[in-house]
Protein backbone atom coordinates (compact mmCIF):
# COMPACT_ATOMS: atom_id res chain seq x y z
CA UNK A 1 0.00 0.00 0.00
CA UNK A 2 1.33 3.25 -1.25
CA UNK A 3 0.51 6.60 0.83
CA UNK A 4 1.49 9.96 -0.52
CA UNK A 5 2.32 12.39 2.49
CA UNK A 6 3.18 15.36 0.57
CA UNK A 7 1.44 18.28 2.92
CA UNK A 8 0.14 15.88 5.08
CA UNK A 9 -0.26 17.15 9.11
CA UNK A 10 1.41 14.46 10.90
CA UNK A 11 -1.24 13.40 12.76
CA UNK A 12 -3.53 12.70 9.56
CA UNK A 13 -0.51 10.73 8.03
CA UNK A 14 -0.52 9.16 11.04
CA UNK A 15 -3.94 8.12 10.92
CA UNK A 16 -3.45 6.79 7.56
CA UNK A 17 -1.13 4.64 8.83
CA UNK A 18 -3.14 2.84 11.90
CA UNK A 19 -5.74 2.57 9.18
CA UNK A 20 -3.89 0.58 6.67
CA UNK A 21 -2.49 -1.81 9.76
CA UNK A 22 -5.67 -1.76 11.24
CA UNK A 23 -7.16 -3.20 7.29
CA UNK A 24 -4.38 -6.12 7.01
CA UNK A 25 -1.16 -4.32 5.40
CA UNK A 26 1.80 -5.61 5.55
CA UNK A 27 3.51 -3.20 3.91
CA UNK A 28 3.66 0.53 3.44
CA UNK A 29 5.48 2.54 1.26
CA UNK A 30 5.24 6.51 2.34
CA UNK A 31 6.19 9.04 0.20
CA UNK A 32 7.43 12.46 0.23
CA UNK A 33 7.98 12.85 3.70
CA UNK A 34 9.01 15.85 5.00
CA UNK A 35 9.20 15.81 8.97
CA UNK A 36 6.17 14.62 9.69
CA UNK A 37 6.60 13.31 13.92
CA UNK A 38 5.63 9.68 15.52
CA UNK A 39 5.80 8.17 12.40
CA UNK A 40 5.25 4.17 13.28
CA UNK A 41 4.41 4.47 16.95
CA UNK A 42 3.22 1.94 18.99
CA UNK A 43 2.37 -0.23 15.88
CA UNK A 44 2.63 -4.12 17.30
CA UNK A 45 2.09 -5.87 14.30
CA UNK A 46 4.60 -7.64 11.83
CA UNK A 47 4.11 -4.81 9.02
CA UNK A 48 7.13 -3.00 7.29
CA UNK A 49 6.93 1.06 6.62
CA UNK A 50 9.00 2.19 4.59
CA UNK A 51 9.78 5.97 4.73
CA UNK A 52 10.98 7.91 1.31
CA UNK A 53 12.15 11.16 3.02
CA UNK A 54 13.23 12.64 5.97
CA UNK A 55 10.80 11.69 9.03
CA UNK A 56 10.22 13.64 12.08
CA UNK A 57 11.09 13.06 15.75
CA UNK A 58 9.93 9.93 17.79
CA UNK A 59 9.77 7.31 14.96
CA UNK A 60 8.84 4.17 16.32
CA UNK A 61 8.67 5.56 19.31
CA UNK A 62 7.34 2.83 21.58
CA UNK A 63 7.15 0.09 18.74
CA UNK A 64 6.60 -3.38 19.40
CA UNK A 65 7.42 -5.73 16.34
CA UNK A 66 6.80 -3.72 12.96
CA UNK A 67 10.04 -2.67 10.92
CA UNK A 68 10.55 1.12 9.86
CA UNK A 69 12.84 1.66 6.52
CA UNK A 70 13.96 4.89 6.13
CA UNK A 71 15.68 5.92 2.58
CA UNK A 72 16.69 8.82 3.81
CA UNK A 73 18.22 10.67 7.51
CA UNK A 74 16.38 10.53 10.82
CA UNK A 75 16.36 13.11 13.19
CA UNK A 76 15.46 13.02 17.14
CA UNK A 77 14.49 10.39 19.76
CA UNK A 78 14.18 7.48 16.72
CA UNK A 79 13.11 3.67 18.90
CA UNK A 80 11.92 6.06 21.98
CA UNK A 81 11.09 3.35 24.64
CA UNK A 82 10.62 1.03 21.93
CA UNK A 83 9.57 -2.76 22.88
CA UNK A 84 10.50 -4.88 19.24
CA UNK A 85 10.62 -4.62 15.71
CA UNK A 86 13.23 -2.89 14.49
CA UNK A 87 14.07 0.38 12.71
CA UNK A 88 16.67 0.71 9.45
CA UNK A 89 18.01 4.10 8.80
CA UNK A 90 20.33 4.76 5.33
CA UNK A 91 21.65 8.12 7.15
CA UNK A 92 22.18 10.01 9.36
CA UNK A 93 20.35 10.18 12.61
CA UNK A 94 19.67 12.95 15.59
CA UNK A 95 19.97 13.28 19.46
CA UNK A 96 18.33 10.93 22.06
CA UNK A 97 18.18 7.74 19.86
CA UNK A 98 16.56 4.54 21.62
CA UNK A 99 15.54 6.64 24.90
CA UNK A 100 14.28 3.88 27.56
CA UNK A 101 14.55 1.20 24.60
CA UNK A 102 13.55 -1.55 26.10
CA UNK A 103 14.05 -4.48 23.35
CA UNK A 104 14.06 -4.63 19.59
CA UNK A 105 16.67 -3.25 17.14
CA UNK A 106 17.99 0.55 15.73
CA UNK A 107 20.33 0.05 13.00
CA UNK A 108 21.99 3.55 11.53
CA UNK A 109 24.08 3.73 8.70
CA UNK A 110 26.09 6.94 9.38
CA UNK A 111 26.28 9.75 11.95
CA UNK A 112 24.08 10.00 15.04
CA UNK A 113 23.98 12.81 17.34
CA UNK A 114 24.50 13.02 21.01
CA UNK A 115 22.70 11.02 24.36
CA UNK A 116 22.26 8.11 22.29
CA UNK A 117 21.19 5.33 23.95
CA UNK A 118 20.24 7.14 27.14
CA UNK A 119 18.59 4.94 29.41
CA UNK A 120 18.90 2.06 27.66
CA UNK A 121 17.51 -1.15 29.48
CA UNK A 122 16.88 -4.96 29.18
CA UNK A 123 15.18 -7.43 30.89
CA UNK A 124 15.66 -11.42 30.92
CA UNK A 125 15.97 -12.18 26.83
CA UNK A 126 14.41 -8.56 25.77
CA UNK A 127 17.48 -7.05 24.86
CA UNK A 128 18.10 -4.14 22.64
CA UNK A 129 20.59 -3.35 20.07
CA UNK A 130 21.50 -0.11 18.32
CA UNK A 131 24.26 -0.03 16.12
CA UNK A 132 25.65 3.28 14.34
CA UNK A 133 27.63 2.67 11.53
CA UNK A 134 29.43 6.15 11.45
CA UNK A 135 30.51 8.77 14.35
CA UNK A 136 28.97 9.65 18.03
CA UNK A 137 28.61 13.07 19.86
CA UNK A 138 28.91 13.51 23.02
CA UNK A 139 26.88 11.40 25.93
CA UNK A 140 27.12 8.10 24.01
CA UNK A 141 25.73 5.31 26.20
CA UNK A 142 24.74 7.72 29.02
CA UNK A 143 22.50 6.40 31.96
CA UNK A 144 22.53 2.97 30.25
CA UNK A 145 21.31 0.26 32.24
CA UNK A 146 21.21 -2.91 29.79
CA UNK A 147 21.26 -3.50 26.06
CA UNK A 148 23.78 -3.22 23.19
CA UNK A 149 25.23 -0.45 21.67
CA UNK A 150 27.58 -0.48 19.13
CA UNK A 151 29.87 2.24 17.39
CA UNK A 152 31.65 1.46 14.14
CA UNK A 153 33.09 4.99 12.87
CA UNK A 154 33.32 4.16 9.18
CA UNK A 155 30.44 5.20 7.42
CA UNK A 156 30.96 9.15 8.27
CA UNK A 157 30.91 11.66 5.73
CA UNK A 158 33.19 13.81 8.07
CA UNK A 159 36.87 11.81 7.88
CA UNK A 160 38.18 14.36 10.57
CA UNK A 161 35.38 14.67 12.86
CA UNK A 162 36.33 12.50 16.01
CA UNK A 163 35.10 8.89 16.73
CA UNK A 164 32.86 9.96 20.01
CA UNK A 165 32.27 13.17 21.33
CA UNK A 166 33.37 13.47 25.34
CA UNK A 167 31.66 12.00 28.50
CA UNK A 168 31.46 8.67 26.92
CA UNK A 169 29.67 6.03 29.33
CA UNK A 170 28.32 8.89 31.62
CA UNK A 171 26.35 7.28 34.51
CA UNK A 172 26.38 3.67 32.59
CA UNK A 173 25.31 1.00 35.41
CA UNK A 174 24.68 -2.39 33.30
CA UNK A 175 24.33 -3.30 29.23
CA UNK A 176 27.57 -3.19 27.10
CA UNK A 177 29.02 -0.79 24.41
CA UNK A 178 31.67 -2.51 21.52
CA UNK A 179 33.49 0.03 19.42
CA UNK A 180 35.30 -0.74 16.20
CA UNK A 181 38.92 0.02 16.73
CA UNK A 182 40.01 2.52 19.84
CA UNK A 183 38.26 4.73 21.86
CA UNK A 184 39.80 8.48 23.27
CA UNK A 185 40.35 7.26 27.05
CA UNK A 186 40.29 10.92 27.92
CA UNK A 187 36.77 11.49 26.59
CA UNK A 188 35.45 8.50 28.60
CA UNK A 189 33.59 9.40 31.93
CA UNK A 190 35.07 7.64 35.24
CA UNK A 191 32.47 5.71 35.55
CA UNK A 192 33.30 3.02 32.77
CA UNK A 193 36.61 1.34 31.95
CA UNK A 194 38.16 -0.42 28.77
CA UNK A 195 37.60 -3.94 28.15
CA UNK A 196 38.82 -6.94 25.81
CA UNK A 197 36.27 -9.07 24.01
CA UNK A 198 35.23 -12.68 25.49
CA UNK A 199 34.86 -15.64 22.89
CA UNK A 200 31.39 -15.41 23.85
CA UNK A 201 31.26 -11.70 23.15
CA UNK A 202 33.12 -12.18 19.92
CA UNK A 203 30.46 -14.49 18.71
CA UNK A 204 27.34 -12.04 19.78
CA UNK A 205 28.72 -9.25 18.16
CA UNK A 206 29.23 -11.03 15.45
CA UNK A 207 25.55 -11.99 14.82
CA UNK A 208 24.57 -8.51 15.40
CA UNK A 209 27.15 -6.89 12.99
CA UNK A 210 25.91 -9.58 10.38
CA UNK A 211 22.38 -8.32 10.56
CA UNK A 212 23.60 -5.47 10.47
CA UNK A 213 25.24 -5.96 7.17
CA UNK A 214 22.53 -7.24 5.33
CA UNK A 215 20.14 -4.68 6.01
CA UNK A 216 22.37 -1.95 4.57
CA UNK A 217 24.43 -4.88 1.72
CA UNK A 218 27.77 -4.20 3.67
CA UNK A 219 30.40 -6.33 3.30
CA UNK A 220 30.64 -8.21 6.96
CA UNK A 221 34.41 -9.06 6.71
CA UNK A 222 35.40 -5.61 6.52
CA UNK A 223 33.30 -4.25 9.18
CA UNK A 224 34.79 -7.42 11.33
CA UNK A 225 38.49 -7.06 9.86
CA UNK A 226 40.02 -4.20 12.65
CA UNK A 227 39.66 -5.17 16.07
CA UNK A 228 37.04 -4.25 18.68
CA UNK A 229 37.09 -3.16 22.32
CA UNK A 230 34.36 -2.82 24.79
CA UNK A 231 32.94 -0.87 27.50
CA UNK A 232 31.48 -1.38 30.83
CA UNK A 233 30.57 0.18 33.95
CA UNK A 234 32.82 -0.30 36.70
CA UNK A 235 30.37 -0.10 39.06
CA UNK A 236 26.35 -0.80 39.25
CA UNK A 237 26.41 2.12 41.42
CA UNK A 238 28.16 4.81 39.71
CA UNK A 239 26.60 7.50 41.96
CA UNK A 240 26.62 5.41 45.09
CA UNK A 241 28.80 7.74 47.03
CA UNK A 242 26.82 11.05 46.61
CA UNK A 243 24.51 9.83 49.23
CA UNK A 244 24.27 9.54 52.51
CA UNK A 245 24.83 5.88 53.74
CA UNK A 246 21.19 4.89 55.48
CA UNK A 247 21.48 4.48 59.38
CA UNK A 248 21.67 1.03 60.95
Amino acid sequence: MKIDAQGLYYRDLNEKIRAAVAGGAEKIELANVNGQYFIGDGINRPVTITVNGVPGNDLGAFLNGATIVVRDNGQDNIGNTMNAGKVIVHGHAGDVLGYGMRGGRVHILKDVGYRVGIHMKSYNDNKPVLIAGGKAGDFFGEYMAGGVLVLLGMFSDDSAKPKHGFRFGTGMHGGVIYVRGQVDEAKLSQEVGVFELTSEDQEELRGYLKDYCKDFKLDFKEVISEKFVKILPKSKRPYGNMYCPMPR
